[in-house]
């Protein structure tokens, strides 16, 4: 067997700042000292290297000394506690109103997972699976997203099916809380998926079904609204190009809104944005 080193790229704050989440989680729950197999740093840097590099489970377990059930169970706890942090629609529109944010950027992705067969009826009153997602061709949750201007995420929803449309999705999860802050002087920008989405909600105008050009203001207006709208891309870019385990989530579906959550804070916490 050949061993080597390796170097996990986050800063010790980071870790530091997990290994007290999870002390706390412990005290709660009443574990006494010295009965885990792996002390508060340890476990988060299990958690983190998961997080970072994807690494399989089954060989965190082997690296950290400890068997594949408690590597599981370790990492969820990781997951439920950075989760937990995660700021929820309210307390994010709140801080963006606080720090005068001409705007919002509203956008949505599918998490890509392993096949599920579970199956649902479509619109269309035919059989499909329910975590398909016609749009990326691939298995996987839909999460909806809340940027600010300059990219960085501030809110993530929980997760839906990948059949479910992004529309669906934030009338769910987030568009009636953004009409109040629309009409409190907080607009949102999104693409043409979410035309329709109600007052408040500004999206590209799409050309007329009898194919006349659009007129020179509404071009103009398209793409001003475009140039600024396509920093939102930046946002979900953040989380799952620093987290490679959002590229593909092993684990149950139900559990990727929970992960999307947890590397919403570990972003936040590496942006300076934790409050």
């Amino acid at each position: 067997m050949i061993t080597y080193r390796a170097t996990l790229d986050v800063s010790r704050e980071l870790v530091c700042h997990l290994s007290l989440l999870l002390s706390a989680e412990r005290r709660r729950l009443g574990t006494r000292s010295g009965s885990r197999a792996l002390t508060c740093f340890e476990q988060a840097v299990m958690g983190l290297r998961w997080f970072r590099d994807r690494t399989d489970r089954a060989a965190l377990g082997r690296d950290h000394g400890v068997s594949r059930a408690t590597a599981y169970r370790y990492i969820d706890e990781v997951i439920d506690v950075l989760a937990d942090q995660a700021p929820d629609l309210h307390h994010a529109l709140r801080r963006a109103t606080d720090a005068g944010l001409t705007h919002l950027i509203l956008d949505g992705t599918v998490i890509a997972t392993d096949r599920c067969a579970e199956k649902t009826i479509s619109v269309k009153g035919e059989p499909i699976d329910l975590w398909y997602s016609g749009k990326t061709r691939h298995h996987g949750g839909n999460i909806q997203a809340l940027s600010a201007p300059c990219g960085l995420p501030l809110w993530v929803s929980a997760v839906e099916p990948g059949s479910v449309h992004d529309l669906t999705a934030a009338r769910t999860h987030v568009l009636g809380a953004l009409y109040k802050a629309a009409a409190d002087g907080l607009p949102t920008l999104a693409d043409s998926g979410y035309d329709g989405a109600g007052i408040g909600i500004l999206t590209p105008v799409k050309h007329p079904a009898d194919g006349r050009p659009l007129d020179l203001d509404t071009r103009t207006r398209n793409a001003l609204l475009r140039a600024l709208r396509c920093l939102g891309e930046r946002g979900f870019a953040l989380l799952t190009q620093r987290w490679r385990t959002l590229q593909r989530i092993t684990a149950s579906p139900s559990r990727i809104g929970d992960v999307v959550k947890a590397a919403l804070v570990l972003t936040h916490f590496e942006h300076g944005y934790l409050k």
